[in-house]
């Protein structure tokens, strides 16, 4: 049981760097531009201490609600007492990242779209709702060529 209660304890193996991924990151992580709005990842990165989110908030979705020069304002939720609490982190770029949540979504209306301008030009009606899987179409097997067999039991023998 631990003893330290510091707000960067028991974070061993969480905010340790990758194999072969350390040291200074790429320079796309600083030329990413963040908008108000945008959903993003918090991912606390240990090259950087300066502007490290709590580890509560890492691995947390947020949406930026303000831009700095070298960070960004997330509002997350956090459960307490029964309840979410908006809470406001302020965290360095280099600790967030877009989400990619939103994406099958988005791609999805791009298809829908796609496929209802296709069926008004041809005229005709496109269902772009999803479905749950459906169950699997009936069908008989026949018995002409494959009659039952009768399976028994292979009496014992020891190989003594």
């Amino acid at each position: 049981m631990p003893h330290s209660f510091g707000t960067r304890a028991r974070t061993r193996h969480m905010f340790k760097r990758q194999f072969r991924q350390h040291g200074a990151p790429s320079l796309n992580v600083y030329l990413t531009t963040y908008k108000v709005g945008d959903i993003v990842d918090i991912v606390a990165n240990s090259y950087q201490q300066k502007g490290m989110p709590h580890k509560f908030y890492h691995g947390k979705t947020g949406i930026v609600f303000n831009v700095a020069p070298r960070a960004v304002g997330v509002i997350c939720y956090k459960v307490v007492n029964g309840r979410y609490m908006e809470k406001r982190v302020n965290v360095r770029i280099e600790h967030v990242k877009h989400s990619k949540c939103r994406q099958e979504f988005l791609d999805r209306v791009k298809s829908n779209a796609a496929a209802k301008k296709e069926a008004k030009a041809k005229g005709e009606v496109v269902v772009l709702k999803r479905l749950p899987a459906q169950p699997r179409e009936a069908r008989t097997v026949s018995t002409k060529n494959n009659t039952p067999q009768t399976l028994a039991a292979l009496p014992y023998e020891t190989t003594i």
